[in-house]
């Protein structure tokens, strides 16, 4: 009896697992278009929305620069949603705030891809915190749009992953120091850095470029990101009396290297790159006297545009509608402009997107109209859209644009 017994479990073993396996044989014939939806879902992609992932600092020291680049690509996503969003997808953000620290902006982009959560990444902000997201790009192959950072490494090796929109650093401090040492025949250079990946890139722009005259930095000073100890930088580079400082760092910072170099007596022409952010560098800088501080700009200013002058004109127009209390700038107009090309390349992708898909789209992007002077353009191994870079000046509490070099030179010769 016992062993009838035991027989019998035996076969009902062996027969559990086949009927298991003729269940899900049978499921798979009988649901073999259910079945193929879910092996071809996109992550972040549902028939009505399209998730994008955005770490970029929205507090703390560089907070300014990820509020701007954010409510810039709002501006233009939030028009894109209300009119139908792209083949009748709306556009959703998630955005974390990453303080402008690595760490944490991998701990976020690690969440965004592990979670499945979104398509693409998009908006981040800053050099050490964006670079360091870089071998997760590789790794999971979803495409990274619209870094508000020049930084080389983003562009050498090519990625073809990662998309680049303004122009670099090495192109912003070329040019700088093509108009220092041939339109004002300055000789002696300074550069003042912050001491992290995004330092380093201006500094090596800027010794690059410096090469090409047979010159190089005359003196080399820096300050530890997150802070404003700028004190021991500026020492290295006052006892060279430098006629013009590089300054590669965020406002804050920069702001108080002039401050106090002018506490010296010391008022060489202050450079500094479009990271800093030219608003609040403009509003903390004391006006008891006027300062020869230039920035490299790799977008036109958007408050001198006309109102017929595409992009520019449109972010003015848009931001006013969805953001009244907010004012234009040249951050905010730099994301507005992320946020023209992704939408173009989603387009161009078509219906069935998928992250391979998009990418294809982008390269295919030919002559994108921005108004005047501005277009898009990419290519199979091409992954930085523009290459124009503007230069402005400080006027009072305010940034205007700058061409005038052989006048500067002038005003320098005057005062000596």
């Amino acid at each position: 009896m016992l062993r009838n017994r035991w027989s019998q479990d035996v076969r009902n073993l062996i027969w559990i697992p086949c009927l298991l396996c003729l269940i899900l044989a049978l499921s798979g014939c009988n649901a073999s278009d259910d079945s193929s939806s879910a092996d071809s879902h996109v992550p972040g992609v549902s028939d009505t929305t399209i998730r994008l992932g955005s770490s970029l600092a929205l507090t703390g020291h560089a907070g300014y620069l990820g509020t701007q680049t954010l409510r810039g690509a709002y501006a233009y996503i939030n028009h894109i949603n209300e009119t139908g969003g792209v083949h009748g997808r709306t556009i959703e953000i998630e955005a974390k705030d990453d303080s402008y620290d690595p760490p944490k902006c991998l701990a976020n982009t690690q969440r965004f891809i592990i979670d499945n959560s979104v398509f693409a990444l998009f908006c981040y902000v800053g050099t050490p915190t964006t670079v360091k997201a870089l071998p997760l790009v590789e790794e999971a192959r979803i495409p990274l749009i619209g870094m508000f950072t020049g930084a080389n490494g983003l562009r050498d090796p090519f990625n073809r992953y990662v998309v680049n929109i303004r122009a670099s650093y090495y192109q912003e401090t070329e040019a700088a120091v093509t108009h220092l040492v041939k339109d004002l025949d300055i000789n002696r250079i300074a550069v003042f850095y912050q001491y992290d990946a995004y330092g380093f890139d201006g500094l090596i722009g800027t010794e690059l470029a410096l090469k090409k005259f047979n010159m190089e930095p005359v003196a080399r000073g820096s300050y530890i990101r997150g802070t404003q100890d700028v004190e021991e930088g500026l020492d290295r580079i006052l006892t060279t009396r430098a006629e013009a400082v590089v300054m590669i760092g965020t406002y804050r910072a920069c702001a108080r290297f002039v401050n106090l170099a002018r506490e010296h007596q010391y008022n060489p022409i202050f450079y500094t790159v479009s990271f800093v952010g030219a608003e609040e560098l403009a509003r903390r800088i004391e006006t008891t006297s006027p300062a020869n501080v230039l920035m490299s700009q790799v977008v036109p200013p958007p408050s001198t545009i006309s109102m017929n002058s595409g992009a520019a004109s449109d972010y003015v127009n848009l931001l006013n509608q969805y953001f009244p209390d907010d004012t234009p700038s040249f951050v905010g107009l730099e994301g507005f402009l992320n946020a023209r090309v992704l939408v173009e390349g989603l387009r161009k992708a078509g219906r069935d997107l998928t992250r391979e898909k998009f990418i294809d789209a982008i390269e295919s992007i030919k002559n994108l109209p921005l108004g005047p002077g501005m277009s898009i353009t990419y290519g199979p191994e091409d992954r930085q859209g523009m290459e124009t870079i503007y230069f402005t000046r400080l006027e009072g509490d305010h940034f205007v644009p700058f061409a005038d070099w052989p006048g500067l030179k002038q005003k320098m010769e005057a005062l000596q």
